[in-house]
């Protein structure tokens, strides 16, 4: 079973020629709404990759809650955990630009009350897949840890978006999933040495014990372990809009994780859902089925 336990949002997107400056006025040429937050997007991800998922997060009692949680429910995603604030529902404001650029705003609401003692609605037990960000409170996201290690649970931490005070207990997931530019700061906040990042990342690995991996975009995925180093091709395409593509690989990877794939075959896996996300807009409309996965990968043999 994957656990996600994060953040629920709605998604108010707008399409523009280019993002505007401070103080500027641009016209946008569209707009749509789409479900989305870092917790729900992983959790979206990891039922299209196959796996058994349950949603543990907070909506709020307004409008927005129901097609907040739409595609979670047709995807069959267990919603048991999610409960009820008086806050708004999450929402995010997307700007998206031409070349595929976007700027976001997050407004948490109702995930600001997704609170420690949620935890015991994960119901973890020993062999589960935990799958965590930062759009929730941090010691919400730190009792998870705590327990999944307590339980014998795989603990999947994507460290985004990055909050200098996380750095604490980021070493505390079985593996960190960072993009390169949060990577580089957690770097600095715990002191790693090494003249490069691959150094810096087995450096990580060498004294928290846990892995660590590291996204690239176009050019890939790099993870270290205490005794392995692997580096994982991207496909190649031309995104869209990359909106939701690190979530859609963390979702993939816990399912990966999940059903026993090994952690070169779990993470190519991800890298290639990854990049099949930027070919659509939205954050979980794009998220890709399994089926599509596996065709692509077959096409790069």
């Amino acid at each position: 079973m994957i656990i996600v336990v994060g953040s629920i949002n709605l998604d108010l997107i707008a399409n523009v020629d280019r993002l505007p400056e401070p103080g500027e006025t641009v016209r946008g040429s569209s707009f749509a709404t789409a479900p989305g937050g870092k917790g729900a997007n992983q959790a979206l991800a990891a039922a299209r990759a196959g796996a058994q998922v349950r949603m543990v997060g907070a909506v709020g009692k307004d409008s927005f809650a129901a097609e907040a949680l739409a595609l979670l429910k047709t995807g069959n995603v267990d919603l048991s955990g999610v409960g009820q604030s008086f806050a708004s529902t999450g929402t995010a404001l997307i700007l998206v630009g031409a070349d595929g650029e976007n700027v976001i705003a997050v407004v948490p609401g109702a995930n600001d009350s997704v609170v420690p003692g949620d935890v015991a609605k994960a119901y973890l037990k020993k062999g589960d897949v935990v799958l965590l960000q930062h759009e929730i409170p941090l010691q919400t996201v730190e009792a998870t840890l705590d327990a999944a290690r307590a339980t014998g649970a795989v603990s999947v931490l994507n460290t985004a978006p990055f909050r200098a005070e996380a750095a604490g207990f980021v070493g505390k997931a079985d593996y960190a999933v960072a993009n390169e530019t949060e990577f580089d700061l957690y770097g600095e906040a715990l002191a790693l040495s090494g003249r490069d990042r691959p150094a810096r990342m087995r450096d990580y690995a060498q004294k928290t014990g846990r892995a660590i991996v590291v996204t690239l975009g176009g050019e890939g995925v790099l993870a270290a372990t205490p005794d392995d180093f692997l580096t994982i091709p991207a496909l190649k395409i031309t995104p869209v809009d990359t909106v939701g593509a690190g979530d859609t690989f963390c979702g993939y990877f816990g399912a990966g994780l999940s059903s026993g794939l090994s952690l070169q075959d779990a993470l190519t896996r991800a890298a290639a859902a990854g990049s099949l996300a930027c070919l659509k807009p939205g954050a979980q409309p794009a998220i890709p089925l399994g089926k599509d996965v596996d065709a692509a990968l077959a096409g790069m043999h």
